[in-house]
C-alpha cells in the first residue's frame, strides 16, 4: 500500500521545488576544502531530474561549536561539478535576500541556501515547526518540497519536517530507495538472514542486535571490531590490558554496555557469533592467537583467520545480509585481513546484500566491492534508528503529508 508521495506522482516543470538534502561532509577546517563527495553523488539523480524546474536546495553542515560548522559556498561548487549545472550559493535562508533570489529564478536554475543550522529555529523546537519563520517565509515561494535527506531522517528539525502540511512533501529518489531497500531486508522471508555488526559504535550495534533478535528479523549475528570485544567480555573473557584500557578510556558506560551484551548472549546464545581467535597489534606486527591465549598485553586489532573462515561459511548459506562496521582496524594493512575476507565472503554470496556506515562504505570502496552490493545506505544514525525500530520523524512526516494532501 502506498504510504508517501514519490517523484513519479507530480510534474515539476516550471515549478519552484525545494529539495532538502544531507551533504554533511568531512571538511579540512584550515582550507575549507570538502574531502569526500559521496553524499553529493547520492543526490545526483534527484537533482538532475529537476533540470526543467526552479530548484532551491536546503542543507546543513556540522553543528554549532564545531570547526567545520561553515557556510555552504564550497558545497555549491561541489554540486555544480556533480550535476553539471551552475548551483548558485545564496548566503541567506529565509529573509529578503533569499526570497528575492527565489522570486527571480528561471527554469533550469539551481540555488543553494545558507546552512540551515546557522538559524536556531532549525533545531531548537520540538514541535510546531510549521510556525517557524523559516517555513512561513519559504512556503510562500514554493510549490513542492522534496525530502531526499535520509541521513538526517531520524531528526525532527524545521527544514526536515516543517513543510509537511504547507506543500506536498515528496520522497526524493535517494529517500525512496533507502526506505524500500531497508524495508525489503526487514521483511525478507527467505532465510537464513544474517547481520554483520562490527566497528566501534557499540551502543548502536547493541540496539540493532536487540531489535533484530526480539523481532526475529535475523537468524544470526556475526560480531567483529570493538563490538566483538564487548560480547567477548560479556561471555567472561579477560582481554588483557591493551584492549581493556581502550574500552575503559573510550566508553564511559562500558560496564552497562557489557551487561546489555550479556543479556543478549544469555537469551539468544549461539545466534550471536563471536570470534574464536583474534589478532593483536604486537608493537606494529600482526600476531594471531586463539581465545584461550587471552589475556594479552597487546590490543586486539582484528578477528583471526579461523574466525574469518567460519564467518565466510555462515555467509555462503545466507539469503539476505546486512553489514554495519568492519571487523578490525582495516585502515592499517597489517590488520585488514579479517575485514577483507568477511567482506569478500559477503560480496561472493548470492544473497540480498545491504551495507551501511561510513567505515563500512570506505572499506568496501577500498576493496572494490561496493558495486557488488544491492544497496549502500547513506545513513549513519538514521540507518541504526531505522533498523532498531526507532522513531523516524522525516518518514513519519512524508506519510502525514501524503494523507493530508491526498484527502484534499
Amino acid at each position: 500500500m502506498k504510504e508517501y508521495f514519490t517523484m513519479d506522482d507530480f510534474e515539476f516543470e516550471d515549478r519552484v521545488v525545494f529539495v532538502r538534502v544531507d551533504v554533511n561532509s568531512p571538511i579540512d577546517p584550515l582550507s575549507g576544502i570538502i574531502l569526500d563527495y559521496s553524499r553529493f553523488e547520492s543526490h545526483r539523480q534527484t537533482l538532475q531530474e529537476l533540470r526543467n524546474s526552479k530548484v532551491v536546495i536546503l542543507a546543513h553542515q556540522s553543528r554549532p561549536g564545531k570547526r567545520d560548522f561553515l557556510p555552504l559556498r564550497a558545497h555549491a561548487e561541489v554540486f555544480t561539478k556533480i550535476i553539471g549545472r551552475r548551483v548558485k550559493f545564496v548566503p541567506d535562508l529565509f529573509c529578503e535576500y533569499a526570497l528575492d533570489a527565489i522570486e527571480n529564478m528561471k527554469n533550469g536554475e539551481y540555488l543553494l541556501l545558507q546552512n540551515t543550522r546557522f538559524y536556531s529555529e532549525e533545531y531548537c523546537l520540538k514541535k510546531n515547526f510549521e510556525n517557524t519563520h523559516i517555513v512561513k517565509a519559504l512556503s510562500k515561494t514554493g510549490d513542492y518540497f522534496i525530502n531526499d535527506a535520509f541521513a538526517a531522517a531520524h531528526r525532527a528539525q524545521a527544514t526536515l519536517v516543517g513543510f509537511k502540511k504547507v506543500m506536498p512533501m515528496i520522497a526524493g529518489r535517494l529517500m525512496d530507495r533507502e526506505i524500500k531497500m531497508l524495508q525489503r531486508f526487514l521483511n525478507y522471508k527467505d532465510g537464513p538472514k544474517i547481520a554483520v555488526l562490527g566497528g566501534a559504535k557499540v551502543e548502536d550495534s547493541i540496539k540493532v542486535a536487540k531489535s533484530f533478535m526480539e523481532k526475529g528479523i535475523v537468524d544470526k549475528i556475526l560480531t567483529g571490531g570493538v563490538v566483538a570485544l564487548f560480547f567477548l567480555k560479556a561471555r567472561g573473557y579477560s582481554l588483557g590490558e591493551g584492549s581493556e584500557s581502550y574500552i575503559a578510556k573510550n566508553y564511559e558506560n562500558y560496564e552497562h554496555l557489557i551487561s546489555q551484551c550479556a543479556e543478549l548472549v544469555n537469551k539468544y546464545g549461539e545466534m550471536i557469533e563471536m570470534p574464536i581467535d583474534v589478532v593483536v597489534n604486537a608493537e606494529g606486527k600482526r600476531k594471531g592467537m586463539p581465545l584461550e591465549n587471552l589475556p594479552s598485553k597487546y590490543p586486539i586489532y582484528d578477528i583471526g583467520l579461523d574466525t574469518a573462515i567460519m564467518y565466510q561459511e555462515t555467509l555462503k548459506k545466507a539469503k539476505a545480509v546486512i553489514v554495519n562496521g568492519p571487523m578490525g582496524v582495516f585502515e592499517l594493512p597489517e590488520f585488514a585481513l579479517g575485514t577483507v575476507e568477511v567482506f569478500r565472503g559477503m560480496a561472493n554470496s548470492k544473497s540480498l546484500k545491504i551495507a551501511g556506515g561510513g567505515h563500512t562504505i570506505a572499506a568496501l570502496e577500498k576493496l572494490g566491492l561496493a558495486k557488488r552490493f544491492d544497496h549502500i545506505s547513506t545513513g549513519g544514525g538514521s540507518l541504526i534508528t531505522f533498523l532498531s525500530g526507532g522513531n523516524m520523524p522525516v518518514i513519519d512526516a512524508l506519510k502525514e503529508s501524503y494523507h493530508y494532501f491526498s484527502s484534499k
